[in-house]
């Protein structure tokens, strides 16, 4: 059974060009605006979504960041679309959680293999059993984190940067690492934005009286313990 990818592009020309790329190997639906996609996910979700930034109405980004705040969309993959020159979108979106990033004009080939990336790292998840070190249980199948028993609510990066700790527990996690593990190879963001995310994370586990604790590793990175 084909995999669903849920498109929003306003252009018919790019619908028609996204649906012919990918018939063969997905199901694709293209939505003009991010209503009709809204809609549309109280019927079905998609295994991976792409969104346009310039749209009429909210654009991408508003659209992503609708999506993230929304746990039952929050888990799936993102890729952001844009025209070239367009440096502070990418970097934007990348920060607000998107997981990937294609620039107009793109090729069919490598539009298809960065979809397949990037369900491929989300199946890698799903198949490992729960994750859990002291309080903290990540639940793979669900995409949720409870701590003392309680549901967590996180955004995706959130979320995939206590998994990285909690995978390797006591370990260092270099900076490097983590920017490359949870925000991709070419991240080229504000490097502040992985403390932002340590620090709303140390916040929810105090809120929940979690016994594990992230350390600073000054000039590394950080440690779960």
């Amino acid at each position: 059974m084909k995999q669903t990818i849920f498109i929003v592009e306003d252009d018919t020309s790019l619908q028609e060009l996204y649906t012919y790329s990918l018939e063969n190997e997905f199901d694709s639906r293209c939505f003009s605006d991010g209503q009709s996609l809204f809609d549309a996910l109280e019927q079905e979700k998609p295994a991976l979504f792409i969104l346009d930034i310039m749209l009429p109405g909210d654009d991408g980004l508003a659209i992503l960041s609708k999506l993230k705040e929304n746990q039952e969309t929050a888990h799936i993959p993102v890729i952001m679309v844009s025209a070239k020159g367009t440096e502070v979108n990418k970097v934007k979106g990348l920060n607000m959680g998107a997981d990937d990033y294609i620039t107009k004009p793109f090729g069919v080939l490598e539009l298809i293999a960065r979809i397949k990336a990037n369900l491929r790292r989300t199946t890698v998840k799903e198949t490992i059993s729960n994750v859990v070190f002291k309080d903290i249980v990540i639940h793979i199948n669900k995409h949720q984190i409870t701590v003392n028993n309680k549901p967590v609510q996180t955004t995706l990066k959130e979320y995939n940067l206590l998994y990285l700790l909690c995978e390797n527990p006591e370990r260092v996690q270099e900076r490097e690492h983590i920017f490359s593990q949870v925000w991709g190879e070419g991240f080229m963001g504000e490097t502040r934005t992985l403390d932002i995310h340590i620090k709303e994370l140390r916040k929810k586990l105090a809120e929940n009286q979690s016994v594990a604790a992230i350390q600073t590793i000054r000039g590394v990175g950080y440690m779960l313990v």
